[in-house]
């Protein structure tokens, strides 16, 4: 049975946590999209971990962990990040597709370069070479990782490439031009370091479906962040939906049985974009801000402070719907305990009409918050695991967000830890 673990809103719902969880009853865990531009945070007795690249499987030795050739692989990085966990004693199983695509040295520059060139109207990029390697990608320029053990094709493929590379560098960008010898020993850098995790992913997941295997599909991000469906042009650069797990994994569709779609208490976006429930009290912005997530609501990856709001039923329904939730994770919801009432957003007013349903980019500018207040419960719910012991206005909170986003919410997260749930 293949199973996908998705966001429904920006990202950073607190993925890493319900994938720890559920990591728990699968063999198989994969990564099927993204790179190390946006991270999971997982607390379990093993200690805490941000990760980047590695599937949030890595933390238990019976599971296979698979990154997919969706993936935008970056090899040092992937090999800085295996090597922390040796380090703390755990010991990995971890598969790459040798179709995997690498970010390429250039990929980092041009990310940079092209925010600087942009200044005032940039994209927020966390640049990590995300857009510049997937736009290679479908141009055809890129790199998968089989192409790493053909040192002649790759010598020329190289020299190929940098001549439209190094025309940008120094004409658009004014900067010296990349040298084809001293990328092509990297390369070679890179075939050492990521040789001994190579193998043919796609084989080893058709016989591994063949077998009844469990297998967890990790998506990063969330539905606002896909590139068809989200707040473009203020997207990530893969699809963040649970239907790509099926191309960014290599396994048939109508496998994914169950989609479990991760949504925050409030809501929290990393980045510029339309984000119409922010709050814009900054002294209240801050409260949420720091009283979130497990270390405040600070970006695993940059470290920088993520934008808060409350929570929003009209971007939580529709990023339920584009992923085709089957079932709901409810997570942070202990961290709304400080307030006498909660602001929701139920509605948009979109030019004097309020709809409950999710716009187009051209309009969520000029969208504006239909807020309710439901009552506060003023109390710390931290680590509780039955439902029923829950105060009662945390209770109508959990069951109101389920009517509002209309699917079932069968966890809720009452606190970073594994073992703080709720299972209903």
């Amino acid at each position: 049975m293949v199973k996908a673990i998705v966001g429904a809103n920006w990202g950073d719902e607190g993925k890493g946590k319900i994938t720890d969880l559920l990591a728990n009853e699968s063999d198989i865990v994969i990564r099927f999209q993204g790179g190390a531009n946006a991270g999971h945070t997982i607390i379990n007795e093993h200690g805490r971990f941000a990760l980047h690249l590695m599937p949030s499987g890595v933390c238990h030795e019976n599971i296979v962990n698979i990154i997919g050739n969706g993936v935008a692989l970056d090899i040092r990085k992937f090999i800085k990040e295996y090597n922390e966990m040796k380090e703390r004693g755990l010991n990995p199983k971890i598969l790459v597709s040798d179709r995997a695509q690498i970010i390429m040295p250039y990929h980092v520059l041009f990310d940079q370069l092209e925010e600087e060139r942009l200044g005032g109207k940039a994209f927020g990029s966390t640049k990590s070479g995300i857009a510049p390697f997937y736009s290679d990608k479908y141009a055809k320029i890129g790199f998968q990782v089989c192409e790493l053990f053909e040192k002649e094709a790759l010598k020329e493929k190289i020299e190929r490439v940098l001549e439209i590379k190094n025309a940008l560098i120094v004409h658009l960008y004014h900067k010296e031009a990349l040298d084809a010898d001293a990328l092509f020993n990297e390369l070679c850098e890179y075939a050492e370091i990521i040789k001994p995790f190579v193998a043919d992913t796609q084989t080893f997941l058709h016989d591994a479906i063949k077998a009844g295997k469990k297998i967890l599909l990790e998506g990063q991000l969330g539905s606002m962040k896909d590139p068809d469906h989200g707040i473009y042009p203020m997207v990530t650069s893969s699809s963040t939906l649970a239907g790509y797990g099926a191309v960014g994994a290599g396994i048939p569709p109508y496998e994914i049985k169950d989609i479990v779609t991760v949504v925050k208490a409030y809501s929290s976006a990393v980045g510029a974009g339309a984000f119409v429930s922010e709050i814009l009290d900054e002294e209240k912005a801050k409260e949420l801000r720091d009283r979130g997530g497990d270390k405040g609501e600070y970006g695993a990856t940059t470290g920088r402070p993520r934008r808060v709001g409350w929570f929003d039923a009209v971007a939580t329904r529709y990023g339920c719907q584009v992923q085709g939730a089957t079932e709901v994770a409810l997570t942070n919801i202990d961290c709304l305990g400080y307030l006498d009432e909660i602001p929701v957003c139920i509605g948009y007013e979109i030019d004097g009409e309020v709809t409950k349903d999710f716009p187009n980019p051209t309009k969520l500018d000029r969208s504006k918050p239909v807020w309710v207040t439901v009552p506060g419960w003023k109390s710390d719910i931290r680590g509780i695991t039955d439902f029923n012991k829950l105060p009662k206005e945390a209770q109508d909170y959990v069951l109101f967000i389920e009517k509002e986003i209309g699917v079932h919410i069968s966890i809720v997260s009452t606190g970073p830890k594994r073992e703080e749930i709720i299972h209903r």
